[in-house]
């Protein structure tokens, strides 16, 4: 029993550190700021690993992220901690990203670039039946009681992770930049460089999260081998800043 139930927490550790991947270099980089393009063949592998493994539709996960950065911490944030507090927003994150990807204006305002296709209709927006692919194929290559254990870890180490990022990620951490982000290093390590939350309020379009040497951004990494491979090409090369952040940095 003892070696199942470690052989899961090994295995749902592993389908967390793929989904965290998939979900910062595609969703999050990708999609929701422009900081990067991937080739077709990475495209759907990361939009597989996606819906295999979280369920999320990307447009609506794009139209969440954009709103909150266009009401960061103010009356229309989806998930603020200001607002809410964080420890309501740690635990209760999935209801208030649910409640939100469900509004039609919001995903009309703020993805209208990202048009729902042949594969979203056959596919990528039946999240169920992409959760139960996932499950399904744990199961037959572990067997149920670690593929059941396995999706039981992964669940909380994604879910709360994801959670950490809007809740503690907006109340803890350092402030080098005039937002109300924080950076978190030990959150950046668990959610591939996420808890660097405010490097990436102060610089939403770079595609690298980690601003100083002693900084550590897994998920720039991953970028910076498919840009070797030539399976990806950033955006932007300089690190551009907002305006508040300069002001911050110049002062």
């Amino acid at each position: 029993m003892l070696r199942t139930v470690l052989l899961a927490i090994v295995v749902g550790t592993l389908v967390s550190l793929f989904a965290n991947v998939a979900t910062t270099v595609y969703l999050h980089r990708t999609l929701a700021h422009r900081a990067l393009t991937l080739r077709p063949a990475v495209t759907q592998a990361f939009r597989s690993v996606i819906w295999i493994s979280t369920g999320s539709r990307p447009r609506q996960w794009v139209a969440v992220h954009r709103k909150h950065h266009a009401f960061t911490d103010v009356a229309g944030d989806p998930h603020s901690p200001v607002l809410n507090g964080w420890i309501k927003v740690q635990m209760l994150n999935v209801q208030m990203y649910r409640g939100e990807a469900r509004n039609p204006a919001t995903v009309a305002r703020y993805a209208k670039d990202l048009p729902p296709t042949r594969l979203d209709r056959v596919y990528y927006d039946h999240a169920l039946v992409g959760l139960a692919v996932g499950v399904g194929a744990l199961c037959f290559v572990f067997g149920w009681q670690v593929g059941l254990l396995a999706s039981f870890v992964h669940v909380n180490l994604y879910l709360g992770g994801s959670a950490a990022v809007n809740a503690i990620g907006h109340h803890f951490g350092s402030r080098p930049y005039d937002n109300s982000a924080g950076n978190l290093q030990w959150l950046a390590l668990i959610t591939a460089g996420e808890g660097l939350h405010n490097n990436h309020h102060a610089a939403p379009t770079s595609a690298k999260l980690a601003h100083r040497w002693f900084e550590i951004d897994p998920g720039w990494y991953v970028i910076k081998v498919l840009t070797w491979l030539r399976l990806a090409k950033v955006r932007l090369a300089d690190l551009r800043l907002t305006q508040s952040a300069r002001g911050r940095t110049a002062a």
